[in-house]
């Protein structure tokens, strides 16, 4: 998946949880600086990144990845 579609996921469902980046950085374990070039599309998230992020916000890894 295209990181900046990627980004854009991760940021869509951030917000429809009502998490800043700041939260989601903490309760995934991800430095907010990390967190931020994602979301951004400038960095790759590895895979346990983005299972961790799936698993704060509740989704699986699979409707993460989702492309819509």
């Amino acid at each position: 998946m295209e990181n900046k579609q990627l980004a854009q996921r991760i940021r869509a469902f951030r917000k429809l949880k009502g998490l800043t980046q700041q939260e989601l950085a903490e309760r995934s374990g991800i430095s907010l600086a990390v967190l931020g070039a994602i979301e951004r599309g400038n960095r790759r998230a590895e895979e346990q990144m983005l299972a961790q992020i799936a698993d704060v916000l509740e989704i699986t890894l699979q409707e993460l990845k989702e492309r819509s």
